[in-house]
């Protein structure tokens, strides 16, 4: 990268608080950065660093209270801007090569598009489809009859069991299981017998999936993972989960069978479904909660079992205060013995 504060405020745009003609040469934390770098401020947390920083320019918003004589370019979302800049200064990812790696095992009746890249030591059965310009990373194993739509990414080691219908643009992350069994048993006097699991797993377009996450078939229908939808590393979706449209889940997740989670949802790591729940548009849900009940849409829940945040935060400052109110108790049992030796 070889450009100045102008420049890059007008690739942003943004706008130039101090000199436009800084001339930048890299990008770095505000922790890690040297002069002639560019770092961001996307979270307050980090705002004591941005007294001592030594870049040379410093992406920030507008409204934030920021130290004078330094050189800001400022614009909306900083987080944002600093990984378009990224994109733009990047060295570019190895490109896949179209066609199909000689060590890879592809079923005469699978379907693949010319356009479309199949790595070393992959394996695809009989009707597997796999779209335009997808690329399949050395080692995964594409089931019968699975669907890839276009323009996907299946980095190394991903399976896709029979009949899973993967949309277009998905990125899926070495590791990734999708289309297991759900876990399914019944009790009887023999012990534990196993339910078939006959649904399929349903991923829309630009759908992106953590390394080693699992998501389970559906015991009859699909299992279903909406468009836009973001899932973090060793996330676990049980079977006839229904998960909408752009949301959010961090990893170590586990959510039971057939919860439905809604729009715009925020669900952070180590969070825990009890199966049969509803959790309702932009609802957020703070990290390793565990969720019994349904979550309204819009509502703030956390905690274990997890409730309102409201609510769960005086129930935690309560907690806190124990150890002074088994102090006062005992003052005043104190106090009571002595009143009544008065008497």
């Amino acid at each position: 990268m070889q450009k100045t504060t102008a420049e890059l405020a007008a690739l942003l745009g943004g706008k130039v608080e101090g000199d436009p003609d800084v001339v930048i040469t890299g990008a770095a934390t505000l922790e890690d950065a040297q002069p002639g770098q560019v770092s961001f401020l996307g979270n307050l947390k980090y705002l004591p660093h941005l007294k001592s920083t030594r870049a040379s320019a410093v992406l920030i918003n507008s409204a934030t209270e920021r130290p004078p004589r330094r050189n800001y370019i400022l614009v909306g979302n900083p987080s944002l801007a600093f990984a378009r800049l990224i994109e733009l200064v990047a060295e570019p990812a190895p490109k896949a090569e179209p066609g199909i790696h000689p060590t890879a095992v592809v079923h005469s009746e699978a379907a693949i598009d010319p356009t479309a890249s199949v790595g070393a030591l992959c394996v695809v059965m009989p009707g597997a489809r796999i779209g335009s310009r997808s690329v399949i990373g050395p080692q995964c194993y594409i089931g019968h009859k699975a669907v890839i739509g276009e323009d996907c990414h299946l980095y190394p080691q991903v399976v896709l069991r029979e009949r899973v219908s993967i949309g277009n643009r998905v990125i899926l992350h070495p590791g990734v299981m999708i289309g297991a069994d759900g876990f399914g048993f019944e009790p009887d006097a023999d012990g534990l017998q196993k339910i078939p699991q006959v649904g399929s797993v349903r991923i829309d377009d630009d759908v992106e999936i953590g390394a080693n996450t699992t998501i389970d078939r559906g015991r009859l229908g699909d299992t279903h993972i909406c468009r836009g939808v973001k899932i973090d590393n060793l996330v676990q979706i049980a079977h006839n989960v229904v998960i909408d449209e752009d949301t959010a889940i961090a990893a170590q997740t586990g959510i039971s069978g057939s919860t439905r989670i809604g729009k715009h949802v925020m669900i952070g790591g180590q969070v825990g479904f009890s199966g049969h729940t509803t959790v309702g548009d932009r609802a957020m849900v703070a990290a390793q909660s565990g969720v019994h009940t349904d979550v309204p849409a819009g509502a703030q829940f956390f905690g274990y079992p997890a409730q309102p945040a409201a609510k769960a935060r005086r129930a935690y400052a309560n907690v806190q205060r124990i150890p002074y109110l088994q102090r006062r108790i005992k003052e005043l049992e104190n106090e009571l013995k002595r009143l009544k030796k008065l008497e």
